[in-house]
């Protein structure tokens, strides 16, 4: 069996948060093969605890992901303060890798700007790391094909929980865990009432959902205060923020002068696409074009707007109103790095203190303890791509690593397992919950 039917098999898909599936990038031939080890989300440190936990099987997995694709070369990405890190996984490497060291910015992490960092190529404008021959993957995505490669399925995912909990500390989960179940194992949340930041506070979302369940791509939570500067301006309603900016926005064009995609010389705009706003649909089509490529990674929207308008939530409204009306955006300009794009790096240690995170900015060990849990719900669609089609029914058997979701014949998508022991107790059209 090949590589990419062995992670096909075993349901792994990116866990760093996007969530494609990996055996579609194993089955490619490439130049470059390139391990994302960045981690730029502030408070996030669960990459850090695993390459310095688990780097042997980081790298298997990055050395069979080289074979697999036929890679020439390959990068390993790691931000240079993080020594032990480095010492930890250079052990293991062999003398086709290099590593990439990065600095303490964000985004650091971003696809884009690891590719550039790395090989020096610059992504197509809304292409792909493939188009040019390379392959990224996240470091924890990589350990996943390390399992896999011994058939061993994706039931598990490693997470940082941080902020307001009284033990800071990144761990394993089964998959399809509640958030409640995962706070109480972090030792519970230090204030009474809280918001939850569900892969981080600059390109996660917010819930105070408890019922809430860990996925595949579930990266941390991030527990802080209800009123924290960062819990109500992430909680303000899509027609306040869309009102504000109708008024507020000045265009000082802060917001594209510090984009890290509009550094890299693409041509995204975040001032003009605000002016989209004040346009009914057929005007703001023309201002909307210039949101296609940005990455979401909200730093105009929590660093560089001194208004504090919603630069980055207004270009999401925008990319789906294009997909919508079916416009395809063609960069006029050719992608020329920005000659000052090196000095608009914006530290992290800045960035946390604008957020107001430093009483939380400690560090997340991590804690080799099994969580027990005796109920699970777990989604069919935790990838990009199609929903995984149930192979179980209510009362089934099942064993923890089991198939119970399988991917639509020739579609896009991951097989889903079991993550526990136990019976089905419920099957739906969107989840499998099992109960031991």
């Amino acid at each position: 069996m090949t590589l990419h039917e062995k992670i096909l098999n075993a349901g792994v898909v990116g866990a760093g948060g996007a969530g494609f599936p990996s055996h579609i990038k194993a089955k490619n031939k490439v130049d470059f093969v390139i391990a994302n080890g960045a981690e730029c989300e502030p408070l996030i440190h669960k990459d850090y605890e695993l390459m310095l936990n688990f780097p042997k099987e980081i790298v298997h997995g990055f050395e069979l992901l080289m074979e697999s694709t036929s890679a020439k070369k390959s990068f390993f990405g790691i931000k240079e303060k993080n020594e032990k890190v480095i010492l930890a996984i250079s052990k293991h490497l062999n003398g086709k890798t290099e590593l990439t060291k990065l600095g303490d910015f964000y985004p650091s992490g971003d696809e884009f700007e690891l590719v550039y960092a790395s090989t020096g190529r610059l992504i197509p404008p809304a292409g792909i790391p493939l188009d040019i021959g390379c392959v990224v993957n996240n470091v924890e995505t990589l350990y996943n094909i390390s399992l896999a490669q011994k058939n061993i399925s994706v039931t598990k995912k490693f997470i940082c929980v941080a902020g307001a909990v009284k033990k800071p500390s990144s761990f394993f989960v089964p998959i399809g865990t509640s958030f409640k179940d995962v706070l109480e194992f972090a030792g519970g949340i230090k204030t009474k009432d809280f918001g939850i930041f569900v892969g981080g506070v600059m390109m996660g979302y917010l819930t105070f959902d408890l019922n809430e369940v860990v996925k595949k791509t579930t990266a941390g939570l991030i527990v802080l205060p209800k009123d924290h500067y960062l819990i109500k301006r992430k909680n303000q309603p899509e027609h306040n923020w869309h009102r504000i900016g109708k008024s507020a926005c000045d265009q000082c064009s802060y917001c594209t002068e510090f984009c890290p995609r509009y550094l890299l010389g693409y041509q995204v705009e975040p001032h003009k696409v605000m002016r989209s706003l004040g346009f009914t649909k057929t005007g703001a089509a023309v201002w909307n074009q210039m949101a296609e490529l940005c990455c979401s990674c909200g730093l105009c929207t929590l660093y560089a707007c001194p208004e504090d308008l919603y630069p980055k939530e207004v270009c999401n409204k925008a990319k789906i109103e294009m997909r919508e009306a079916d416009v395809k955006f063609i960069q006029q300009k050719p992608v020329k790095v920005h000659p000052i794009k090196d000095g608009r790096r914006v530290p992290l240690s800045q960035l946390i203190m604008k957020l107001k995170l430093q009483d939380y900015d400690v560090e997340a060990p991590f804690n080799p303890e099994n969580i027990s849990v005796k109920k699970v719900r777990i989604p069919l669609q935790q990838h990009i791509g199609k929903p995984a089609l149930p192979v179980v029914k209510k009362g089934d058997k099942v064993d923890a690593g089991q198939l119970i979701g399988k991917v639509p014949e020739g579609e896009l998508g991951a097989n889903i397992h079991s993550s526990i022991n136990g019976k089905v107790k419920e099957v739906t059209t969107e989840n499998i919950f099992i109960e031991s």
